[in-house]
């Protein structure tokens, strides 16, 4: 399955289920936005993450941005405490995290905490754990400060979102004990 087809079923069953939530995501990102966040970037987006953006640009409205957080995003989705990230959200964390020799730490380049090859798409607040897809090869790993860094986690950002459907298919049918669709909404306990 695509990341396209995968993030399609993703969207399907908030529409269903959460149609309050899907109502509120923005529209896609354009080509000249992805161009240009490429080249502040510097890098290459991988081409399931430009497919991705292509169908929704999760950054939020300029006025409910908040520049006193690392992140920024839609609450709640697609677990409690983090979201998906637009592109204006990726390059704030990306500038953040990416560093002048290519990885951090500087010393241990076979096993760094951070590569600039990896581009966060999934985040909390403060940008201290997410999830991040490797532009060399698609593959999806996870962060979180502190720990040691997983890659590989995921072959795919459509394997990733396949989890996610997973997710909010047991959670329609009853079976999560931590989050229920209650008024057109998800909602953590």
């Amino acid at each position: 399955m695509s990341v396209t087809e995968s993030w399609s079923r993703v969207m399907s069953l908030l529409r269903e289920h959460a149609p309050a939530d899907h109502a509120d995501l923005p529209g896609p990102a354009t080509e000249q936005m992805l161009a240009a966040a490429e080249e502040r970037m510097r890098i290459s987006l991988h081409g399931d993450l430009r497919a991705w953006l292509l169908q929704n640009n999760l950054d939020l409205p300029e006025g409910d941005f908040d520049d006193d957080v690392m992140c920024c995003g839609f609450d709640g989705f697609p677990d409690e405490g983090s979201f998906f990230l637009g592109i204006r959200a990726m390059e704030r964390l990306y500038a953040n995290r990416s560093t002048s020799c290519g990885f951090d730490p500087p010393d241990q380049p076979d096993y760094p905490f951070w590569r600039n090859e990896w581009i966060p798409f999934l985040s909390d607040q403060d940008g201290w754990r997410g999830k991040f897809i490797d532009v060399r090869d698609g593959r999806v790993g996870s962060w979180f400060v502190g720990e040691i860094t997983v890659t590989g986690e995921y072959e795919s950002m459509a394997q990733y979102f396949d989890s996610v459907a997973e997710t909010l298919t047991r959670i329609a049918d009853g079976n999560s004990p931590v989050c229920r669709f209650t008024e057109g909404r998800l909602v953590w306990s």
